[in-house]
């Protein structure tokens, strides 16, 4: 089983507060995620400004297509992005269509489960359709209710998902300490946003990070 990337989630409200601690992570971490809310903020500028400043790591755009994807994919792909996202709720066309921008583009598509939402069915579909990266998560709102644990379904999910030759990506506030949880489970890639850029020393929490993966699944 191959080590876990390290993907660092940026969803700042603006632009500068997401860029001073990228810079300082930057060497810990492999994939750079600019998040909805920055997306939201300020536009497919932070695509372009991120991946000016680090060309050879690959930016996800986490857009979360919904309906008007090849509209929305040529954007972020045309801005820099290397990676897409749609949620889950998306009908089968919508990802087909971004499906085909990303072949066109040299791009990747993901799509970001709900806690409640599953089917392995649409799993397939999605694959076939030419999707290679999904995301099992601990949402935002779940932990803002205090729910903090990851659940034997969560990890189910990791397995199944992972069967099927996608590559699994978890997130959720996910810390150093969540990590163990997933031993011996094919996790593709980890994500991490506020553990690592609300820390008072971004490089340190990335560092500690790429460690705690090593000593999980080495």
């Amino acid at each position: 089983m191959s080590l876990p990337r390290l993907q660092v989630a940026l969803d700042t409200y603006d632009l500068p507060s997401a860029l001073g601690p990228l810079q300082q992570a930057a060497p810990y971490v492999d994939v750079i995620e600019c998040g909805t809310i920055l997306v939201l903020c300020e536009g497919f500028a932070s695509v372009r400004a991120v991946k000016a400043l680090f060309p050879d790591k690959p930016v996800l755009a986490d857009v979360r297509i919904a309906e008007a994807g090849s509209k929305i994919a040529r954007l972020a792909f045309q801005a820099g992005a290397d990676l897409v996202s749609c949620v889950a709720g998306a009908s089968l066309t919508t990802i087909e269509q971004v499906c085909r921008v990303a072949e066109d583009l040299g791009g990747e598509v993901q799509v970001e489960l709900a806690d409640e939402w599953y089917d392995a069915g649409c799993a397939r579909a999605w694959r076939d359709a030419g999707v290679r990266h999904v995301i099992v998560k601990r949402s935002r709102d779940r932990e803002a209710a205090g729910d903090l644990s990851w659940k034997p379904q969560d990890l189910d999910r990791v397995d199944e998902l992972a069967a099927m030759g996608l590559t699994v990506t978890i997130t959720g506030g996910v810390s150093a300490a969540d990590l163990p949880a997933f031993a011996g489970h094919p996790v593709g890639i980890v994500i991490a946003g506020r553990s690592i850029i609300a820390s008072a020393d971004p490089a340190g929490s990335a560092r500690a990070l790429r460690g705690t993966i090593h000593e999980v699944w080495s």
